[in-house]
């Protein structure tokens, strides 16, 4: 007596559907992706975001942004103020005259770009988290983690990453 073997309903074969989720489900990861997707950013010189005038350069500080790239010149970043830099995702700021910081240009509640600096924050539109300019700390949530400093060097009137 022989059975007859039961055919396989049509369709998909099993690991073409198992591929198909993996691959769906790194999609969703990379599209929702938080902090995880914040450049790490080394800290300054002095631990804090701070670069003033050194002629020299350091460490790569991550992220998309090359090392040793021209910024900006001192002069475009406003006292008290900053600049976004989306391109590279950093922001400068110039909390005090000749003090300059710099940042993750991307906000650490959901990853979205930081796009603008006034009256002594940098903001993000997506669901209004405020920053330090002076250290990158949350003024205002939902964000509950800083941004990271990222490091860049000064010379004379060119800012560069480190």
């Amino acid at each position: 007596m022989t059975s007859a073997s039961p055919q396989p309903a049509a369709g998909p074969a099993r690991r073409t559907v198992v591929a198909a989720g993996a691959a769906g489900l790194a999609v969703a990861l990379t599209a929702c992706g938080g902090s995880e997707d914040v450049p790490s950013g080394a800290a300054s010189p002095d631990s804090s975001g701070t670069a003033r005038d050194s002629g020299g350069t350091g460490g790569s500080p991550g992220g998309d942004a090359a090392a040793g790239a021209a910024l900006a010149s001192a002069s475009e970043i406003p006292e008290g103020g900053g600049k976004v830099f989306a391109d590279r995702k950093v922001v400068v700021t110039q909390p005090s005259a000749g003090e300059f910081k710099a940042f993750s240009a991307t906000c650490t509640h959901q990853g979205c770009a930081v796009r603008s600096v006034a009256d002594g924050v940098i903001n993000c539109p997506c669901h209004n988290s405020n920053f330090s300019i002076t250290d990158g700390s949350v003024r205002s949530g939902p964000a509950t983690a800083p941004l990271p400093a990222v490091e860049i060097t000064v010379s004379g009137d060119s800012i560069r990453l480190a």
